[in-house]
């Protein structure tokens, strides 16, 4: 948008006549030229400031990023970037050589995960971490990480969204997560850059990008700049209680304690969910919900699949109550509940 704008007032725009209070084109350009290169000196500020804080981590013959957490040698990731993996070579922006890392802890749940460094190198810089909860639609943001294992590569774009629900795949890698309150960019997020930082110009990171969307017309390929990325309030809440306690104590998701599958109708049709299991004591079995229940409603939310059950959810809290709407030996029915958590 920057450059866009800059470009009509550089050399879109026809030449004033010239005379007391005119603008003329000649004194307009060093104008467009100065505020160009201020975004420039901008772009390489926080490159300079935040790319020693972003990591390549590397899980058998796949990769992925990271982001220094502390100066203790925590390194954020996804879930998905460590996978089922205990060690890691991790290998810095001035490494010469990859260091040796462990898991601390994953959780999938979420798709974020922290690992730490075996020995922690002389000037490793922890990454400063923005209120995500700030973040506002048009802002310039620089992605980092690796992608296709370029280590330390760098992208730019916007925010192109906030408060994105996005649900990632189970299979290809993906964990399988229903993520709330995402961030999307238009900066270009591609296999590799998982775990990596999205950053605004006050060199702060406001997220952690994870996953690219994709185009059923081209063969499920990345679809250009559509990427999402974990909000970081989110990362510093998970990260804080891996570092601190070792897991995940108070995870924030909302749960209905029950185990269930996608229900099909007689034409084919998602049309619910079905309780496969409801786990003892759970909210859902203090609701009175049985296994065979057809899950169809979520409050005021229409539930048609075991996805869209995990969306609305994602956006609830533990504790709060609501109505759960299901199908039971042909009749409909409505029960109130207090969501746990997950």
């Amino acid at each position: 948008m920057w450059v866009c704008s800059l470009g009509l007032i550089a050399g879109c725009t026809a030449p004033v006549p010239s005379g007391e209070g005119t603008v003329t084109r000649r004194t307009a350009q060093p104008a467009a030229v100065a505020q160009a290169d201020d975004l420039e000196d901008a772009y390489q500020r926080v490159i300079r400031d935040v790319l020693p804080s972003v990591v390549q981590i590397q899980t058998g013959s796949e990769l992925g990023s990271g982001v220094v957490y502390d100066d203790k040698g925590h390194i954020v990731t996804n879930a998905h970037v460590v996978g089922d993996a205990r060690i890691f070579r991790v290998t810095t922006a001035s490494s010469r050589e990859a260091l040796a890392a462990t898991l601390v802890y994953s959780y999938p749940e979420q798709d974020l995960a922290v690992i730490r460094l075996n020995r922690v190198p002389s000037g490793l810089k922890p990454a400063a971490f923005g209120d995500s909860t700030k973040v506002e639609v048009g802002q310039i943001v620089l992605a980092m990480g690796s992608p296709l294992g370029l280590s330390s590569s760098v992208t730019q774009g916007i925010v192109s969204a906030t408060g994105r629900t996005v649900s990632e795949p189970s299979t290809g890698g993906g964990t399988g997560a229903t993520i709330a309150n995402m961030v999307q960019t238009s900066a270009a997020i591609n296999p590799g850059n998982s775990g990596g930082a999205l950053v605004n110009l006050d060199g702060q990171v406001i997220g952690i990008p994870t996953l690219a969307a994709v185009d059923p017309g081209l063969g499920d390929s990345p679809a250009p700049g559509i990427g999402f990325a974990i909000p970081a309030s989110m990362v510093r809440t998970i990260a804080d209680q891996i570092v601190r306690d070792g897991r995940v104590t108070d995870s924030g998701r909302a749960a209905l304690g029950i185990t269930g599958r996608t229900y099909v109708d007689a034409e084919f049709q998602p049309a619910g969910v079905a309780v496969v299991e409801v786990r003892t004591g759970g909210p859902a079995d203090k609701a009175g919900i049985e296994t065979g229940d057809v899950i169809t409603g979520l409050g005021d939310t229409d539930i048609t699949t075991i996805t869209s059950l995990a969306e609305a959810l994602a956006e609830a809290r533990p504790g709060q109550r609501t109505t759960v709407t299901l199908m039971r030996d042909g009749g409909r029915k409505t029960v109130e509940v207090t969501l746990g958590e997950q």
